[in-house]
C-alpha cells in the first residue's frame, strides 16, 4: 500500500472566506501515484474547515450570511464565554463545528470519485494568518 502526505498552507486575507482547493488535491493525487484508495483532507486549525459542495459564488455568499446569523462575530466576553479567555474568536469555533473538520474522498482509476458539481473547499472563519490543511492519500 502507498501512502502520501502533504500539508497545504492558506492565508485568507478576510476574517471569513472560502477557497476551492480541488485543483491542489488533484495535483497531490497525481504525485501520489495511487489509483485506488482514499484521500483524507482536514483542516488542522480549530477555526477552519474543509467541506464538499458546489463551486457557486451565490452559495458561498449564502454560507457566509447563514453562518453569521448562527454564530455572529462579537469579540466581547459578554456574548461568548470563550472570549473571556482573552480570545475574540468564539464564533469561528462554532462556524467550524457546523461546516466540519474533514472530508474523505474515494479514489477510483486514479481520479477523485466525485458526484456531479462536487468540489472541495477550505473554509476560513478567523483569517488573516497562515493555517495548514493535511492531505493524506492511501491506497494502491
Amino acid at each position: 500500500m502507498k501512502s502520501f502526505t502533504e500539508h497545504l498552507t492558506f492565508n485568507v486575507p478576510a476574517r471569513m472566506g472560502f477557497v476551492n482547493i480541488t485543483p491542489r488535491l488533484i495535483d497531490c493525487l497525481a504525485r501520489s501515484g495511487v489509483q485506488e484508495g482514499l484521500l483524507l483532507c482536514n483542516a488542522m486549525h480549530i477555526t477552519a474547515s474543509v467541506f464538499i459542495n458546489d463551486n457557486e459564488s451565490g452559495l458561498h455568499e449564502d454560507y457566509k450570511r447563514w453562518l453569521e446569523k448562527l454564530a455572529p462575530f462579537d469579540a466581547s466576553p459578554q456574548t461568548y464565554h470563550h472570549n473571556r479567555t482573552g480570545e475574540d474568536n468564539a464564533d469561528a469555533h462554532m462556524k467550524r463545528q457546523i461546516m466540519g473538520r474533514e472530508v474523505v474522498i474515494a479514489i477510483t482509476a486514479g481520479r477523485l470519485d466525485f458526484g456531479p458539481w462536487e468540489q472541495v473547499f477550505y473554509g476560513e472563519f478567523d483569517g488573516r494568518r497562515p493555517k495548514r490543511v493535511l492531505v493524506k492519500i492511501i491506497g494502491e
